[in-house]
């Protein structure tokens, strides 16, 4: 039986910031992360109500989040919103690095009002998605429901996490929305604190992520 041995204090110290570019003939979008935050945002894509959600993930999360998408708004809003969670994904990748002393799980319920909803995450380097959100509207202001989804699946295609999504309860879609971009990020929090009784392992019996 191994035991972990403790984080040094470079690795404690080791800063988990990524800059990631992505350009199409479709979008133009810059992300920033810094997963150990303070919960900073910066965010402008165009759509009202998604900067919002996404000032859910760094406020709920503590994660200093910005991200600048200049998108083809003129046909949709399907673009800005899928290619913002792939480089966001993308970024969330390159920040956490080798998951050495990573948590790796997290979990949370959040609820608004009416509304209820969980959301687990695993680190587990495979993606997956699994969504059940009923929204009771197609649309929030300028933003489509529908796109909830593509932003999610974009994520976990490119960070490599497991991500499990349920609304439990809920008549309005705002508060729906709301309660999963919030558990979200608190379920990002979690899977993303260092576990000190880790040290630097990595949490997986294969030795890998």
């Amino acid at each position: 039986m191994t035991t972990p041995t403790p984080l040094s204090a470079a690795a404690s110290a080791a800063a988990r910031i990524a800059d990631v570019q992505r350009h199409t003939a479709e979008t133009k979008i810059r992300v920033r992360v810094n997963l150990d935050g303070t919960g900073e945002a910066r965010l402008s894509t165009g759509i009202g109500f998604f900067d919002h959600m996404l000032d859910q993930i760094a406020r709920h999360g503590l994660i200093d989040l910005e991200i600048d998408c200049q998108g083809d708004l003129h046909i949709d809003g399907h673009h800005t919103v899928e290619d913002v969670g792939i480089t966001l994904g993308q970024a969330f990748a390159k920040a956490v690095g080798d998951k050495k002393g990573l948590r790796r799980y997290g979990h949370a319920y959040v609820p608004l009002d009416e509304a209820l909803s969980r959301v687990v995450v695993d680190f587990s380097g495979r993606p997956g998605l699994h969504m059940q959100v009923p929204f009771k509207a197609g649309m929030i202001g300028a933003f489509d429901t529908q796109l909830t989804f593509e932003f999610f699946q974009g994520f976990v295609n490119h960070a490599g996490v497991t991500l499990h999504i349920d609304n439990l309860k809920g008549e309005n879609a705002h508060h729906q929305a709301e309660t999963v971009f919030k558990a979200f990020a608190r379920a990002l929090r979690m899977a993303l604190e260092r576990d000190a009784r880790l040290g630097d392992a990595i949490p997986s019996t294969k030795g890998s992520l």
